[in-house]
């Protein structure tokens, strides 16, 4: 009788047409878990990233690739960073954000990664194991390209850590939502001042399922003319905030609550719900380009008009035919504008067929994460010429799956780079891979 095991193979083997072989490289990280984000192409043409941990003993730790020679250089363990190697105090396991580079400097922000299960969910620790403190919380660091120095800038107070950051690289205002609680903060690099402007969405990730819980948006843009920020809740609601200002907006007149993306309860966990899952600023149109997680619907914003418009659904093909969501409850981080300025790179789900059959997953889940296997694909989408194209779904050379993919970073040298779950020494780590980027010439 034949396995699911051997059927996937099988699958590989036959079904799948166009692939992609990704690359494998190795860090060193052994405890390295699943990563969000925090991987980026800085100005010297080198990959920066962090690898998330799970510890209580070890926190994450940043790495520097160089394409050019293909070695990977440790550069710092985030606690030890942080000032906070000798607090016996639950570590900075994660950074959940990509880095942003001003002035030589990359700017990024610290995220707790030891949990507590309370009520069949991940919490913020109120309880740490004998012997250790509560988390600190977490910290706005910079990294000098030249000299190689850190910064520790400032650290969010009530031991929150951070979830989303965007920065003003002109003016040096750095923007950022907590966890769980979900407090908006902004911090002014040339002044040294941080301001926590409250809650953005009720209790945030720390409330009450059916009563005061909301999924936290994980992606923010600036409008560089402006210098105002927005960010999306998952009731769908689209708020803005200028430094000149004391208050956040609701902005009126416009949301997401589109029947496209799909019917949510915002006080269930389990999705982003209305929130856009990633969004970037695209210059020449003056717009906000984003995707919504669970539908991976692509649309514009346009702040100055108040208005939202669907654009394509940039889904795997395989997706769009079938009609069916993502399988990561959140959906995909890795979409982001490539080195051209007008070609989005989208490293999303694509669903699995043995035999004809759709292999499915569960039809719910109660936390991000995935419902059933699925696999990788690349999509791009050419805005001016409003291309969109599926290049395939990705595979390491020895047939595994790349999973929990939720990061990218395109490279100027050919490559697509991103961190995932890999099969090493009979155990699951999450490292960097890189992909043949098709449309490099």
């Amino acid at each position: 009788m034949e396995t699911i095991e051997s059927m996937l193979e099988s699958s590989v083997r036959n079904n799948i047409g166009n692939r992609l072989i990704a690359k494998v490289y190795d860090s060193g990280f052994s405890k390295a878990h699943d990563t969000y984000n925090s991987i980026s192409l800085a100005g010297d043409g080198k990959i920066y990233y962090v690898l998330s941990s799970d510890s209580i003993d070890v926190g994450g730790k940043m790495f520097v690739f160089d394409p050019l020679t293909e070695q990977i250089e440790f550069l710092g363990d985030l606690t030890e960073i942080c000032g906070e190697k000798s607090l016996r105090a639950i570590p900075q396991g994660k950074s959940h954000v990509r880095f942003y580079e001003r002035n030589g400097k990359l700017y990024f922000g610290t995220h707790v990664g030891f949990y507590e299960l309370i009520d069949g969910m991940d919490r913020l620790p109120q309880n740490p194991p004998v012997g250790y403190k509560v988390y600190p919380g977490g910290h706005f660091l910079s990294y000098d390209l030249t000299t190689k120095q850190f910064e520790d800038l400032a650290i969010v107070p009530g031991g929150e850590g951070i979830v989303s950051m965007t920065m003003d690289k002109d003016r040096g205002h750095i923007f950022g939502i907590t966890w769980p609680t979900g407090n908006f903060i902004h911090y002014d690099v040339d002044r040294n001042n941080l301001r926590n402007l409250g809650p953005t969405s009720a209790k945030g990730e720390a409330g009450l399922p059916g009563d005061d819980f909301r999924s936290l948006c994980r992606s923010l843009f600036v409008h560089p003319t402006t210098g105002t920020v927005y960010f999306s809740t998952s009731e769908g609601d689209i708020f803005s905030f200028n430094p000149g200002d004391d208050c956040l907006t609701k902005l009126k007149d416009v949301d997401l609550r589109l029947d496209y993306f799909g019917k949510y309860d915002p006080k269930r966990p389990g999705s982003m719900g209305y929130n856009w899952r990633k969004i970037f600023w695209y210059q020449p149109e003056k717009l906000a380009y984003g995707v919504h997680g669970n539908s991976g619907y692509l649309f514009h914003f346009d702040p100055a008009a108040l208005k939202i418009e669907l654009v394509e659904r940039i889904t795997s093909e395989l997706s769009r035919k079938s009609g069916m969501y993502d399988q990561f409850s959140y959906g995909y981080l890795g979409f982001q504008l490539g080195p051209d300025e007008e070609t989005i790179f989208f490293l999303t789900g694509g669903p699995i067929y043995i035999n004809g059959k759709r292999l499915k997953g569960n039809d719910e889940i109660a936390k991000g994460a995935a419902k059933g296997l699925e696999n990788l694909h690349l999509v791009t989408y050419n805005i001016p010429w409003q291309k969109y194209q599926d290049h395939g779904p990705v595979f390491y050379e020895n047939g595994d799956r790349p999973l929990y993919v939720n990061s990218i970073a395109v490279g100027s040298d050919g490559n697509i780079y991103t961190l995932a779950r890999i099969n090493r020494n009979n155990s699951t780590v999450t490292d960097l891979i890189s992909i043949p980027n098709p449309l490099f010439k």
